[in-house]
C-alpha cells in the first residue's frame, strides 16, 4: 500500500508543478492553487471592522476596488462633494486658526511691472539665488527671463547650521550672485523677494517672524520669534551687502503671482507633488476680520482683495469616500484628523494606498503568487513616482511597468505581466480619484470667490479700492496656475483633473458660471518667477504710496 501512496503523492505534485507552470500568469487558477498548496499565506484582513478570508479571483478583486474607489466621482455624487467642500471653504472663511490664512498681498501684477529683481527661493533642499528681468504682460513670450540663477544644494551639514550661521551661508551664496552687479558707491538698499518654504508668522509685506523650520534644520537655534527680514539684512551687511526684504511669499502665492503676471486672468495658484496646496484671490470681506489679526487700518485702507492660503489638504472632514484602505492609511497615521483631503490628493500618500490594496490582494487574491514582497511590508515603501512609471507603460507586456516595480521591490515569485497589468490598475484607479476630487475642490474653490465677489460688489469703497476690475454679469474665464510633480508628470493626471472641472462647470446651477471656464495652466519656475512678481507688486505699491 505504501508505494501506492508514495506515487499518488509524487503524481499530486507532478501535477501540480505541471499546472502552475503551464498557467502561470492565469489569476483564477492562480488563487486556487495557492489556496490549495498554502493556505496559510492566506491571512485575514481587518478593515472597517470587517473580516475577509474568503479567497476570491483578483477580476472579483478589481471590480470592488473599481466600486470603491471610482463610483464616488461619477456624475452628481462628485458635484455633491464639490458642494459639501465649498460648505467646508465657506465656514472656514470665519473659523479655524491653520486654514484660510489671509497673506499680506492684497495686489495681482498689473503687467506693467518692469525692470530687474533680486528673488530667493528658499526650500527643503536648495537654496535659489536670482536675478529675473521682468519686461511686462505685453511683450508676448519674452514676459519674464531668470537672467542669472545659481542652485546651491542645501546639504546635511548647511542644514546643521545654527542660528545666524545658516544665514551668514545664505549671504555669502547671495554675494557670489550678484557682488559683481552692484555699484561700489551705490547707498540704496537692494531689495529682496523671497520665497520661503517654511513656516513664518507675517507681521508685513516684507516682514516675518521666523518660526520652527522642521525637516532637520538647526538656522532657528536662538532666533525663534525675530524678523527674518532683519536676519537677512544683517548676515549680508557682514558680506559687504546693503538689501532689504521687501516681500515674502509660500509656494502657492509664488506659483499665483507667476502666472499673473503673464495671463491676467490667473485667480488661483495650485501645488500637487509630494504635498498639495491652493493659494486664491479672494475679496478681503469673504474672511472674518479676526483673521487678519493685528494688522494696520491703512492696510485695510488700501485692499480690497488678499491672496488667500487656503492649507488644501486639511479640509474634507467627514465628506471624503473613504475606503478601508484610507481607513487603514488613518489607522497608523499620527496625525490622522489634520490633514484628510492630503491624504486622497498628494504623492506622498497615493503610492501607500495603493501598497495597502496590493497587500490585501496578495493576501486574499493571489496576487504575485500570494506572496508579498518582503520590501512591501513597510508602510510607505511604494513610491508614487514607481507607479507613475508603471501607468505610462501602455506595451500589452509592460515590460517597462515590471522592471520598475521588480527593481524596488523583488517578488519572491517571479511577477507576470498578468500581476503587473492588476497594480496598473489599482493604481489607476487610486490617482484618477485623486484627479477627480482635486478637480472638485478647484471648481469649488471657484464658485465661492464668484459667490463672495458678488457679496462685496454692494461695498461702493472696496469697488474703487480694486486694481483688479472685474465685470461680475459676465462669465468669468479664470486660469488656475499649476506647479508640482504629479499634476506636471503623473501620466493623463493633468487631462483627467481638466475634464472633471470642465463638466463641473458646465453644469453649475448660476447660469453665468456655467457659460465661463477654469483652465489650468503651467507655471514654470514659479518659486522664483512669483518671488521676483511679487517684489515688483510691492515696490510698485510702495512707489504708489
Amino acid at each position: 500500500m505504501r508505494p501506492l501512496v508514495s506515487a499518488m503523492t509524487t503524481l499530486r505534485k507532478s501535477l501540480l508543478a505541471a499546472i502552475k507552470s503551464f498557467l502561470r500568469g492565469k489569476s483564477f487558477l492562480r488563487a486556487l492553487l495557492a489556496f490549495w498548496i498554502s493556505p496559510r499565506k492566506l491571512k485575514d484582513q481587518h478593515a472597517n471592522g470587517k473580516t475577509t478570508n474568503a479567497p476570491r479571483t483578483i477580476e472579483e478583486f478589481l471590480k470592488e476596488a473599481e466600486e470603491l474607489l471610482l463610483s464616488p466621482i461619477e456624475g452628481e455624487r462628485l458635484r455633491a462633494f464639490a458642494s459639501f467642500l465649498k460648505a467646508q471653504f465657506r465656514e472656514r472663511l470665519q473659523t479655524h486658526a491653520e486654514c484660510m490664512l489671509p497673506s499680506f498681498n492684497h495686489l495681482l501684477p498689473t503687467g506693467k511691472e518692469i525692470g530687474q529683481y533680486l528673488a530667493l527661493d528658499v526650500g527643503g533642499s536648495t537654496l535659489r539665488v536670482a536675478l529675473v528681468q521682468l519686461r511686462g504682460r505685453e511683450t508676448s513670450g519674452r514676459e519674464c527671463e531668470i537672467v542669472r540663477m545659481i542652485s546651491f544644494k542645501i546639504t546635511p551639514e548647511i542644514k546643521r547650521l545654527e542660528g545666524m550661521a545658516f544665514f551668514d551661508w545664505m549671504a555669502m551664496r547671495i554675494y557670489d550672485v550678484i557682488h559683481k552687479d552692484v555699484p561700489a558707491d551705490s547707498q540704496s538698499p537692494i531689495p529682496i523677494g523671497l520665497a520661503w518654504s517654511f513656516p513664518v508668522e507675517q507681521v508685513s509685506l516684507g516682514g516675518g517672524l521666523l518660526m520652527g523650520m522642521g525637516k532637520g534644520f538647526l538656522a532657528t537655534s536662538g532666533l525663534l520669534g525675530q524678523d527674518l527680514g532683519e536676519i537677512i539684512k544683517f548676515a549680508c551687511r557682514k558680506r559687504g551687502l546693503n538689501v532689504r526684504l521687501a516681500s515674502i511669499i509660500n509656494d502657492s502665492t509664488a506659483t499665483l503671482l507667476s502666472q499673473a503676471y503673464t495671463h491676467a486672468e490667473t485667480r488661483f495658484g495650485l501645488i500637487l507633488g509630494t504635498g498639495t496646496n491652493i493659494a486664491v484671490h479672494l475679496p478681503v470681506s469673504a474672511l472674518s476680520r479676526s483673521k487678519y489679526g493685528a494688522r494696520p487700518q491703512s492696510w485695510f485702507d488700501s485692499a480690497s482683495h488678499v491672496i488667500v492660503n487656503t492649507e488644501l489638504g486639511m479640509f474634507g472632514h467627514g465628506i471624503l469616500p473613504m475606503t478601508r484602505w484610507d481607513e487603514l492609511l488613518n489607522a497608523s497615521h499620527p496625525r490622522p484628523e489634520f490633514q484628510p483631503l492630503e491624504h486622497f490628493l498628494s504623492g506622498y500618500y497615493l503610492g501607500e494606498i495603493c501598497r495597502l490594496a496590493i497587500v490585501e490582494a496578495v493576501e486574499t487574491a493571489g496576487l504575485l503568487g500570494g506572496e508579498l514582497p518582503p520590501s512591501l511590508t513597510e508602510p510607505y515603501s511604494l513610491d508614487t513616482e514607481i507607479l507613475s512609471r508603471m501607468e505610462a507603460d501602455t506595451s500589452p507586456t509592460f515590460e517597462k511597468a515590471l522592471v520598475a516595480f521588480t527593481s524596488a521591490h523583488p517578488c519572491p515569485i517571479p511577477a507576470t505581466a498578468a500581476d503587473i497589468s492588476t497594480i496598473r490598475t489599482l493604481a489607476s484607479f487610486i490617482s484618477r480619484r485623486s484627479a477627480a476630487l482635486l478637480g472638485a475642490a478647484v471648481f469649488s474653490l471657484w464658485e465661492l470667490r464668484h459667490e463672495t465677489a458678488v457679496e462685496q460688489a454692494c461695498d461702493d469703497d472696496a469697488e474703487e479700492k480694486s486694481a483688479v476690475k472685474e465685470d461680475l454679469t459676465a462669465p468669468p474665464h479664470t486660469k488656475v496656475a499649476f506647479t508640482g510633480s504629479v499634476i506636471e508628470h503623473y501620466p493623463g493626471y493633468l487631462a483627467r483633473c481638466q475634464d472633471h472641472i470642465t463638466t463641473l462647470v458646465a453644469g453649475a446651477e448660476n447660469p453665468i458660471l456655467a457659460a465661463g471656464s477654469i483652465d489650468l495652466v503651467p507655471a514654470i519656475e514659479s518659486s522664483i518667477t512669483g518671488a521676483a512678481v511679487a517684489l515688483g507688486c510691492a515696490l510698485a505699491e510702495g512707489e504708489a504710496a
